[in-house]
């Protein structure tokens, strides 16, 4: 079994990173990815995961196959 650690702040940092650019890069799957397997987040970060994944939902926000949105 793998060990899948998420970097402290990288959800908050990922929801801004997305709000910014409207695109879900591959990886910040990545790093949903990592949350979802990560057992102790706090509720505010579980909110902040249910809150982007909404927004891709709807439309909002795009899935791109791009590394990063930084060019």
């Amino acid at each position: 079994m793998f060990l899948v650690q998420l970097i402290p702040g990288a959800i908050s940092e990922m929801l801004a990173s997305v709000t910014d650019t409207g695109c879900l890069t591959l990886a910040d799957r990545y790093g949903l990815m990592a949350a979802v397997l990560d057992d102790s987040l706090d509720d505010e970060d579980r909110h902040s995961i249910n809150r982007l994944l909404r927004s891709v939902l709807k439309g909002r926000v795009k899935i791109v196959k791009e590394l990063s949105a930084i060019y």
